[in-house]
């Protein structure tokens, strides 16, 4: 629990070693140039007339190399930033308030770690390592006018530390403010108002997560089965693509800025979608430490183990300076020690198998029937994703989770556990079959929307007592609910319904809340002829968001002003909220808040019947990750809400020293796709597909996705270049 700041003159010394010694700074040769080169002439990219890179090569290895390639020219500065932080760089860039997010990753991986996973990796993976390295390396080498923020060059064990899928993942549930203050403050924060030390999302903040529907033929007009993919991520976090090779591969989807595999998608026979599946899958182990003559131990049954230790040195940006910390870093067999409780250490555990998991996200691209991608799942290394899956023979199929480490359910993993008694070990994983799944279910249709697995399959879910507790304690949520409602009625489905679906403008929460409030009204009555006019728009509301809607601008900040701020207890999930805000809490509190909420409208945007499309507002000023939002500026109208309130597409929009809400997450890249003789598909993705303002292709799909207008996926070659924009290898100049 030390850090040393180094001196100024220290510094010049530091940034000397550190890039003499660090791999990632290597100079180009003229025969990398000329490996590169070849291999550009082996891959053809084709953008199409919304600018997808459809992405053609020899082998995987190509593909892969033109995929990390065609994703630079699109949006380099997320491509550099997703790694920056996973290899715990950030600090170098943005300052040291991210010193500790880099600690974070350091504690987990280091870099010599990741050299070793890499060289340790079957070599079909690592020609995957080395061509996502050579497709980025290549783009900086052609496009010199490209300046990193940081990295100059690429290598290929950076992919070992994004290895599942979404940035992040598993990892950014451990807090780096508890990091802090053990590693440089050296106390206690104790638990949190969940009795853990880990990072939980805030009640009103958008659900970070997605929808998918898997619907199989008995309900489609083709009789074909269908899949909604729908993720709800931060905006612009994903690109859309298309990787084809030789080898067997043609996918195509969502990916991750950097990846090289298609996280969410389909292929010609099978698609995949991921949803959050909020499984416990991360455990907090305290451990008893005693320190002998200089050096830490902890107490594991009868034994007093040693306390790994290593000096971790971190570079963070200060003004024009470059400054560094070292901290000495502590782990024992449960995992990194993270934070402290009181005089316990607490040690952090979750899934980390970078080579293992990389295997299972890429493999997953190219399975062609349901027994192979159950093979592929038994890797089980997909931790913090519930997957939705359907294919060309029909079958359609949920895993809500997929790595499961076996405990002792006398113990209460909710909370850190006693890591001294070795009776609280994980005793290895759960095998696939043991998980809970849902296999071609006779109803025909599965949802998850961050919910319940009890739910997925209406009267054909699983059961709870047929699992451990610790699989699933996911509550049901207003999105689920609003599923649930369409797809038991869903019949003779395209993929234009299928759409309509999944944008119903239902939300089942204000059916809970909203009848509450105009009770409410009718017990107390006022003689405020504003707020009964604004209570009798409450009343005649079908609880349906639009563009129009003066009742969804009322309901969002009613909403969000009680669970701000009013009354309910502790402890109450959102829908447990609005049943109290509905039912149990004073009829004058309700009335106070729907009071507030008609002022604060008219103080805001000069009339409090402002209709929703006016304040609810997309706009994308630029290519920086967090964007400006001005007021003053050109946006578009949404007709969209929170997730929160059961909307199944999900905006979630906050002001930003601004009267209007702008988005920042949910819908983001949205498809839908059916399986059969040939795979066909739609697709929307927020925006465009390019971060550079100055491209067509920044904002040509802002209006479709203001619309619901989704585009037609061209899949297959012919389809492909019929809508080609522009088609070149690698390192060739090309005109749109």
């Amino acid at each position: 629990m030390k850090y040393i700041v180094k001196t100024t003159s220290q510094i010049l010394l530091f940034v000397a070693l550190l890039f003499s010694c660090s791999v990632a700074e290597k100079t180009t040769t003229g025969s990398e140039v000329k490996k590169w080169e070849e291999q550009a002439s082996r891959v053809t990219i084709i953008r199409d007339d919304f600018g997808v890179p459809h992405v053609y090569g020899k082998s995987d290895a190509d593909a892969v190399f033109g995929l990390l390639y065609a994703q630079c020219e699109d949006d380099f500065n997320r491509v550099e930033r997703n790694y920056t932080w996973a290899i715990g760089r950030l600090a170098e860039v943005e300052g040291e308030e991210m010193l500790y997010s880099d600690l974070r990753a350091r504690l987990y991986m280091s870099q010599e770690e990741a050299m070793q996973h890499y060289e340790e990796s079957p070599e079909w993976l690592k020609a995957l390592c080395r061509a996502f390295a050579d497709g980025i390396n290549y783009y900086l080498y052609t496009h010199p006018e490209v300046k990193p923020k940081l990295l100059t060059r690429f290598e290929p064990w950076m992919p070992m530390y994004f290895s599942e899928g979404s940035i992040g993942g598993d990892i950014e549930s451990v807090s780096t403010k508890r990091i802090k203050a053990f590693y440089e403050e050296n106390k206690s924060l104790g638990l949190n108002k969940h009795g853990d030390g880990l990072v939980h999302p805030a009640l009103l903040e958008e659900p970070k997560g997605s929808n998918g529907f898997t619907i199989s033929g008995k309900h489609t007009a083709s009789g074909n089965a269908m899949l909604l993919i729908n993720p709800h991520t931060s905006f612009f976090f994903r690109g859309e693509v298309h990787a084809v090779s030789e080898e067997g591969l043609n996918a195509y989807g969502a990916v991750t800025w950097g990846q090289f595999f298609i996280y969410q998608g389909f292929n010609e026979k099978t698609g995949w979608m991921h949803t959050s599946a909020y499984a416990d899958v991360i455990d907090e182990f305290e451990e008893t430490v005693i320190k002998e003559n200089g050096k830490f131990y902890y107490r594991y049954g009868d034994e007093k183990r040693p306390v790994a230790t290593a000096e971790v040195t971190l570079a963070y940006k200060d003004g024009d300076e470059l400054k560094q910390k070292t901290f000495t870093t502590f782990r024992t067999h449960h995992g990194p020690i993270t934070h402290q409780n009181g005089d316990k250490w607490v040690a952090t555990a979750l899934m980390w198998k970078p080579v293992e998991a990389l295997t299972q996200s890429y493999t997953r691209t190219k399975k062609s029937n349901l027994k192979e991608f159950n093979e592929m799942m038994q890797l089980r290394t997909n931790s913090s994703n519930g997957t939705v899956y359907a294919d060309a023979d029909g079958n359609i199929a949920y895993y809500h989770g997929n790595f499961f480490p076996i405990r002792d359910t006398s113990f209460n993993y909710t909370k850190p556990v006693d890591g001294s008694n070795p009776k609280t070990d994980w005793q290895g994983l759960h095998s696939l079959e043991e998980t809970i799944r849902v296999i071609n279910p006779p109803n025909g249709w599965i949802q998850n929307c961050n919910s319940t697995p009890f739910t997925s399959a209406g009267a054909y879910s699983p059961k709870p007592q047929d699992y451990p507790v610790y699989m699933s304690q996911s509550p049901e949520n207003f999105r689920g609910v609003h599923a649930i409602r369409l797809l038991e009625k869903a019949d003779n489905l395209t993929l234009d319904k299928l759409i309509q679906l999944a944008y119903d403008p239902y939300l089942p929460g204000f059916e809970v809340l909203i009848p509450g409030l105009v009770k409410a009204y009718d017990q107390q009555g006022t003689r405020d002829p504003k707020l009964k006019e604004a209570v009798e728009v409450m009343r005649k509301w079908d609880f349906a968001v639009s563009k129009e809607s003066v009742a969804m601008s009322l309901a969002h900040f009613y909403a969000t002003t009680l669970l701000k701020s009013g009354s309910a207890p502790n402890g109450l999930n959102l829908m447990e909220r609005f049943r109290y805000y509905a039912a149990t809490a004073p009829a004058k509190e309700r009335l106070d808040i729907f009071a507030q909420t008609v002022s604060q409208l008219e103080k805001d945007f000069g009339q409090w019947n402002t209709p929703w499309g006016e304040i609810n507002r997309y706009q994308r000023i630029n290519g920086e990750i967090k964007q400006p939002f001005n007021d003053n500026l050109p946006s578009l109208p949404i007709g969209m809400a929170s997730g929160n309130w059961g909307a199944l597409a999900s905006y979630g929009a906050s002001a930003y020293d601004t009267k209007r809400l702008y988005g920042t997450s949910g819908n983001s890249f949205v498809a839908v796709v059916e399986f059969g003789e040939k795979v066909k598909a739609k697709s929307m993705l927020a925006g465009g597909q390019s971060g550079n303002p100055d491209s067509p292709h920044f904002d040509d799909q802002a209006q479709r996705y203001a619309d619901v207008a989704f585009k037609d996926v061209a899949y297959y070659r012919e389809d492909v270049e019929k809508r080609a924009k522009a088609t070149y290898h690698p390192g060739e100049k090309r005109a749109e």
